[in-house]
């Protein structure tokens, strides 16, 4: 499977509370596996600076990676941008 990086950042306007992200966040996970089963999620991660959160997925349909990103985007009010990411011991490895 191939792995990809989905960093979010959340519209200052998405909530009022910030109690209210973890609704937002498990509206949006749910809405993910329901319409993006070949979407497997590995991790999520809050960061602090430019962007709010980090989710480390694989797929090997990028049409579903796309389609997850677009509900987090819809759904989580943020600006997503999605990056293929390779396994440093296999880019290493394919470099040789």
């Amino acid at each position: 499977m191939a792995t990809y990086v989905i960093l979010s950042r959340i519209s200052p306007g998405a909530f009022s509370d910030p109690k209210e992200f973890g609704k937002i966040a498990a509206t949006v996970s749910e809405k993910i596996k329901s319409e993006c089963p070949g979407v497997v999620w590995k991790d999520s991660y809050s960061t602090l600076g430019r962007f709010d959160v980090v989710d480390i997925v694989e797929s090997n349909d990028p049409k579903q990676v796309q389609k997850a990103a677009m509900i987090i985007r819809s759904y989580g009010h943020s600006r997503t941008e999605t990056l293929p990411a390779t396994p440093w011991k296999q880019f290493l490895a394919n470099l040789k």
